[in-house]
């Protein structure tokens, strides 16, 4: 059977909600990974059977198939395609593991699955509200859980709740990750999966971007404890939860066998990947039986595992997802996560794809593995291997 592997993989820096990266189209920031990709590999767009994008919000600039509008953005060869995947919060993971179907099965040669997000733009849940169509879910769904809405805040709370985690719990977590991630950027760590683009400022003078936007350095915790909540009846506040962010990212995924004819030396081998259903009031257990799972399916063991990203969508949702398995705090997003770094939706689950991937090959680290809860209450697991 044929195997998947990643050749490459390349993200914008994240930027913060109307910060660098906000006067640009998601589709021209799409293009922009696409074509750092293929430069970076001396890849020939026209061996692309297919490019995969995670996309939530598709509307307005985003509407329509963004991974089409992409692949014709950057300038390749019309006879490549491109489809738009929507699974919340892990749409671009979902494309990798499209792409990563696809290659194995034999149905793709090489594909381009990542994703974008640009939450400045169009914010969260704003398809939702375009329009009077009725309510997102429709009633059936929430007559089957007696709830008139899902509310994620609620749902960290709960998790919260469950595992006996506290407001200063949450609020050093967040710290941690914005320390973690000031750290890999003043060693360069990031440097190797970033590329940088142009972008003007305000007061229209151009400049290069190059570094994540959304990483604080002076935070503390009597800062943390003073904020407000940001949703009624918890404890969390923007301290402890991921950041509004726009970004993209791209991986180039193929066979083992056609790497090498092309030249190309991969990075890792796509191992197991996974996809699971949870409780959706909760909404954000996921990655806890998505970790199991692909534990199970991989015939690894948690110790097997040298490194972990789990999106940060919530402190609650780590610290739960961290009490549930027993896996090591300083294996968990060791170079910070979505509380600093930021959460552009459906380009997150490629970004944190990015990041662990990279994270491997510089510390010859065997095994990593990545979850992040979606929105319905979904989680999909991936496990790659360092080659």
């Amino acid at each position: 059977m044929r195997d998947a592997v990643i050749v490459d993989a390349v993200r914008t820096p994240v930027g913060k909600r109307n910060g660098a990266l906000s006067g640009m189209h998601a589709v021209t920031l799409s293009a922009h990974v696409l074509n750092s990709l293929a430069e970076r590999t001396a890849l020939d767009p026209a061996l692309v059977d297919d490019v995969i994008w995670g996309c939530v919000g598709t509307l307005g600039m985003q509407a329509g198939c963004i991974g089409r509008s992409a692949v014709l953005a950057a300038g390749w060869p019309e006879h490549v395609p491109g489809v738009t995947v929507d699974r919340q919060c892990g749409s671009s993971q979902q494309a990798v593991h499209q792409a990563a179907a696809g290659v194995m099965s034999g149905q793709y040669d090489v594909a381009i699955a990542g994703g974008v997000e640009m939450m400045s733009v169009v914010p969260l849940g704003a398809a939702a509200r375009a329009g009077d169509y009725g309510p997102m879910h429709g009633p059936l769904v929430f007559d089957r859980y007696g709830i008139t809405r899902f509310d994620q805040g609620k749902g960290a709370q709960m998790i919260a709740d469950e595992f006996g985690i506290s407001r200063t719990e949450m609020d050093q977590h967040g710290l941690d990750s914005h320390a973690r991630a000031a750290a890999a950027v003043d060693a360069g760590r990031f440097a190797g999966q970033i590329t940088p683009l142009k972008v003007r400022d305000a007061d229209g003078a151009e400049r290069l971007f190059d570094t994540d936007e959304g990483i604080r350095r002076s935070g503390t915790l009597d800062r943390l404890a003073g904020l407000p909540v940001a949703f009624e009846s918890t404890e969390i506040t923007a301290g402890n939860a991921s950041q509004v962010s726009d970004g993209a990212a791209a991986l180039l995924v193929t066979t083992s066998e056609i790497a090498s004819v092309n030249g190309w030396t991969p990075m890792a081998r796509i191992h197991t990947a996974v996809v699971t259903g949870t409780d959706p009031v909760s909404i954000l257990k996921g990655p806890i039986p998505a970790t199991a799972l692909a534990l199970r399916r991989s015939g690894l063991t948690l110790g097997d595992i040298g490194t972990f990203e789990i999106n940060e969508a919530f402190a609650a949702v780590t610290l739960g997802w961290l009490k549930a398995t027993g896996a090591d705090y300083e294996r968990m997003n060791p170079n910070g996560g979505a509380m600093a770094i930021g959460h552009p939706v459906g380009g997150s689950g490629a970004r944190l794809m990015t990041t662990m991937v990279h994270h491997m090959r510089d510390n010859g680290i065997r095994y990593g593995l990545q979850s992040m809860c979606e929105g319905g209450g979904m989680a999909n697991g991936t496990v790659l291997e360092l080659l």
